[in-house]
């Protein structure tokens, strides 16, 4: 890890692994499906490149970022298993903010975004134009509207599946605080982990609601309220349908998980925009 005169700091590459690549057909991390619809492969899941940040991220602001921190990312440019990648964090104003990017070795932008300190209320994907459109106007997701609920899970969540990553070296840079339990015998949750559970567990409340086709990661971002995330624990996550739009080539959904410990109290706010591709179909 490198930091320069500017205050830029710049992590090591990465030869991020599309760990999702047995996901099968109709998954856009499935190379024939990724190769159908224009990509060079199937591409690397959203959450590994989010992974890639935690190290420069906390360079920046220290460990007070996993209990106030945010991290927001929009993706710009898909990856294919084992291309190198590298995290930049720039100093943005005010202090409590940064401007972050993923590049690709050959200077490709991967994806753009913000992490800060604080109020995330200005960061990168709460101010990114969400692109509304008329819901006569989709089709894909044309039973999807705002304001909709996908449901409310009690979950137990446990860090097996962060622990195997970590064993098979998935998770890049890794912290010695996802592995080593605290005083109360807890670990924190990588960025991987925290999607798995709001991304993952609110899709059974979305999937009947949503027409066939190939779907991918636009955007994602968690800030934490009164974290970290820890492993074990219970969690209460409720979750609604933010805004629905178009792009040219994709309809897209905007979506909130929120995360509530024992007492009511909100841990982390999960947002998330999915893209799924026009013209596709699973």
């Amino acid at each position: 890890m490198t930091v320069d005169s500017a205050e830029v700091i710049t992590g090591p590459l990465w030869r991020n692994r599309n760990w999702a690549i047995d996901a099968g057909k109709g998954s856009i991390h499935d190379d024939d499906t990724a190769e159908e619809l224009g990509f060079r492969g199937g591409t690397v899941p959203g959450d590994v490149h989010m992974n890639q940040f935690v190290p420069v991220v906390i360079e920046r602001f220290g460990p007070d970022w996993f209990k106030s921190g945010h991290l927001s990312l929009m993706f710009k440019n898909a990856t294919v298993d084992g291309e190198p990648v590298r995290a930049i964090v720039e100093p943005a104003e005010p202090a409590s903010l940064a401007v972050v990017r993923g590049e690709r070795e050959d200077g490709m932008l991967v994806c753009v975004g913000s992490a800060g300190l604080g109020d995330y209320s200005n960061s990168a994907m709460r101010t990114a134009n969400t692109y509304p459109c008329e819901p006569e106007e989709l089709k894909i997701l044309r039973r999807v509207a705002p304001g909709m609920t996908l449901g409310e899970y009690d979950v137990q969540a446990t860090p097996e599946r962060q622990f195997e990553l970590l064993d098979a070296g998935l998770i890049s840079d890794p912290i010695s605080e996802y592995r080593e339990p605290d005083d109360n015998g807890q670990v924190i949750a990588c960025p991987s982990t925290i999607v798995q559970h709001l991304w993952g567990i609110p899709m059974d409340g979305l999937r009947p609601k949503v027409e066939d086709a190939v779907g991918l990661f636009g955007a994602m971002e968690f800030g934490f309220d009164a974290g970290p995330w820890k492993l074990p624990d219970r969690y209460t996550l409720r979750s609604h349908v933010l805004q629905v739009g178009q792009s040219p080539k994709t309809e897209n959904l905007w979506f909130e998980t929120r995360a509530f410990d024992s007492n009511d109290v909100p841990v982390v706010t999960f947002r998330m925009m999915l893209r799924f591709v026009k013209g596709s179909s699973t």
